[in-house]
């Protein structure tokens, strides 16, 4: 009963606020738009809509723990509000970091638990390792289209062990495609592995901030939960969950959490009810033979006594030439391949953005451009550039020419060739590549901060300056550019001297040339202190960056000052002496 109003109550709560959005569809920049669930992909979201726990909590409200004061009692109230000790770590680190990293976002830990509850309730009550990994594997159906979305393998068994389909894995039942791409090492054993609580809350955390969603907005709230299981039931049972966590939980120890029982779809996620074939799709309803109208619930069809059914007339065929009604074709059905549709050439400097953006055209086998098709785009292999979104990958609709265009490509700091795989969501098309560089950081002009300083040294002494230089590149500032720093033999031989004045390494040993120096994010660098041997003279010190900027500095060594010589008399001194 109680389940039963909540489930009401939650309902009419989501009813009133949640907006029809599913993942697939966007606005260009990777985003979510309103469309009809029926033309949502199952791959599009993190579990491919897969089955989840049903159960609702209880009505009476948690407990908070209170303070830890001498005397008073930690009154814990209902066992549904604890959370197991490692799996409520992992929800705490996963909201710390994306306070860090995303802070537009506002997630609260409380939404990952919720989602924890749900998927897997709480990794089975916490059956887990130290590190957070689940004691054996936690795995959903098989997404083989038998009562659920149909999702061929995507990694040849690697995650699921099932090389035929699909199956969501792990305590926040991510399905392997999402996983390629969403995955996170959430414990830093430099591993993204599903089935470790640690990464599982970690990228969930980062799937549901995705596309600048700020989640203390409740739009934004529902359209993340949507896209990851797209069924408003699912919706209504996280935020139901939300909300009882939000007023209060408690630690228990690991595997002694409370167990969910009740799944979407049934105890048998591969089975279905059959249905008797009618005009609505639903079982036929027996009807008053006097009226016509639909007999009372439990009504039998009347018959007369000592006469039998009459048989009904043979169904009418329709002429061998007629063929059969076929279901509607969607957009989708009808793309062929994918084309580029004039992307140029793809290359920016690290930490910049790249300025041509990726456009990809769908088209049926005449060539036909193909509108409201969704395309994924994913940045492939192990560099860091991603989109401007912050993520690898971002699903875009293409529009009334056919073309879907991703959003701007950010570089990172691994410099590089590297892919941009483009792909139909939801048919199986031959996928679009295509190629990318990413170039060092370069300056073009490097000089010194203070031009009037002049740098001198009495021999065997020490500069009483540092010299200092600031790059630029196109008359902006140069950060995290790469420079050496060397004291050349003269302005035509950069050969390094082998005298006059130095640096020290750790040791304290002479150098006279330094190597993987770096701008700061300023455009600044420092170089160590300088130091003169015994031997005057004027030498150069010759800073070179990534990009070709030199730049020469000028250092003078004196001789040291002798002392006067003494005098061999004086006027004063005694004639007799």
């Amino acid at each position: 009963m109680t389940t039963t109003v909540a489930a009401v109550a939650v309902a009419a709560l989501s009813a009133s606020q949640a907006p029809g959005v599913i993942a697939g569809g966007d606005a260009g920049d990777g985003r979510p738009t309103t469309a009809d669930s029926a033309s949502s992909g199952a791959d599009d979201t993190a579990t491919g809509n897969s089955q989840y726990f049903t159960d609702l909590p209880p009505l009476d409200s948690p407990v908070p723990s209170p303070s830890s004061t001498a005397g008073t009692p930690v009154v814990q109230g209902s066992a549904e509000s604890g959370i197991p000790a490692t799996v409520l770590d992992a929800y705490k680190k996963a909201e710390a970091s994306l306070r860090a990293s995303k802070p537009g976002c506002n997630l609260p830990w409380q939404l990952l638990a919720a989602i924890g509850k749900v998927e897997s309730g709480q990794a089975r009550g916490g059956a887990v390792t130290a590190d957070g990994t689940t004691t054996s594997r936690i795995l959903g159906p098989e997404l083989d289209g038998n009562g659920f979305a149909l999702i061929e393998d995507t990694d040849d068994g690697a995650y699921d062990g099932n090389s035929r389909y699909d199956q969501a894995i792990g305590p926040m039942q991510f399905i392997p495609s999402t996983w390629a791409w969403a995955g996170r090492d959430g414990n830093g054993d430099g591993t993204a592995d599903p089935n470790n609580v640690y990464d599982a809350a970690l990228a969930a955390g980062h799937y549901l901030c995705r596309f600048d969603w700020d989640l203390s907005d409740q739009g934004d709230l529902d359209a993340a939960i949507l896209s990851y299981n797209n069924s408003r039931d699912y919706l209504d049972t996280v935020l139901s969950w939300l909300e009882y966590y939000r007023k209060g939980t408690y630690e228990v120890p690991d595997g002694t959490g409370t167990l969910p029982v009740n799944r979407s779809g049934g105890t048998t996620p591969a089975t279905t009810t059959p249905r008797t074939p009618s005009t609505g799709g639903a079982s036929a309803t027996p009807r008053d033979p006097g009226t016509g109208k639909p007999a009372a619930p439990g009504t039998k069809p009347p018959s007369t006594p000592g006469t039998s059914t009459p048989t009904p007339p043979p169904t009418t065929q329709p002429p061998a030439s007629e063929t059969p009604p076929q279901p509607p074709r969607t957009p989708t059905d009808t793309v062929a391949r994918l084309e580029n549709a004039g992307t140029g050439t793809l290359s920016a400097m690290a930490g910049d953005t790249f300025t041509e953006r990726i456009s990809a055209r769908a088209e049926t086998k005449t060539g036909k451009a193909v509108g409201k098709v969704r395309v994924r785009f994913t940045v492939v292999g192990t560099n860091d550039t991603e989109f401007s979104t912050g993520e690898r990958v971002a699903t875009v609709v293409t529009d009334s020419s056919g073309v879907a265009t991703a959003p701007a490509l950010r570089a990172g700091e691994e410099t590089g060739p590297f892919t941009v795989r483009a792909s139909v969501v939801g048919r199986a098309t031959p996928v679009l590549d295509y190629q990318a560089t990413v170039t060092e950081r370069v300056a073009d002009t490097v000089v010194r901060t203070d031009a009037t300083t002049e740098f001198t040294c009495v021999a065997g002494g020490a500069f009483a300056d540092q010299v200092e230089v600031k790059a630029t590149y196109k008359d902006a500032v140069a950060d995290g550019v790469a420079a050496t720093a060397t004291l050349v033999t003269s302005a035509t031989d950069a050969t390094e001297n082998d005298k006059g004045p130095y640096f020290k390494d750790a040791d304290g040993r002479a150098v006279r040339t330094l190597t993987g120096l770096k701008t700061d994010a300023k455009g600044l660098l420092k170089l160590p202190a300088l130091y003169a041997d015994d031997t005057a003279g004027t030498y150069l010190l010759r800073i070179t960056t990534a990009g070709g900027a030199v730049l020469d500095v000028e250092l003078k060594v004196t001789a040291p000052e002798t002392a006067s010589p003494t005098p061999s008399g004086s006027a004063s001194a005694d004639p007799a002496a």
